[in-house]
């Protein structure tokens, strides 16, 4: 299972730099997209790349990728490569990527949970959003 983990991530474990395990669960966490690629990878199953930029249209191809990159290497995230023309490539969980589903349900919830409690504070309504 140590195969499917970053060498920073490695070389930290090693040179005891988490002194916590909550901060190895962050390092795998850690990047702006990575809890809603896997929420939506998790929840909805597997997502072309494109399909991954149309759902999140602010981010970059490059921080895309090296997002995806990161989460494969951690063995948290397969790409499928499909012997297609055009080439087909398709990004999904892996089992250890689903045992942080919960993980990251639990996130989304507690986000959206705030935030109605934001609006409310701040006589925020939902038409009010986005104007």
């Amino acid at each position: 299972m140590a195969e499917t983990l970053r060498d920073e991530i490695k070389e930290k474990i090693l040179n005891g730099y988490y002194k916590c395990e909550k901060e190895l669960t962050l390092s795998i966490f850690s990047g702006k997209w990575k809890i809603v690629i896997l929420w939506h990878l998790g929840v909805e199953g597997p997502h072309r790349f494109s399909e991954l930029q149309r759902l999140f249209p602010k981010i970059s191809h490059k921080i895309l990728t090296n997002q995806l990159r990161e989460l494969m290497e951690d063995g948290i995230v397969h790409r499928e490569v499909y012997p297609e023309i055009p080439p087909k490539v398709e990004y999904s969980m892996t089992e250890l990527g689903m045992t942080l589903l919960p993980i990251v349900e639990m996130m989304y919830e507690w986000g959206r949970n705030r935030m109605n409690e934001i609006k409310q504070e701040m006589h925020i309504s939902e038409n009010d959003v986005n104007k």
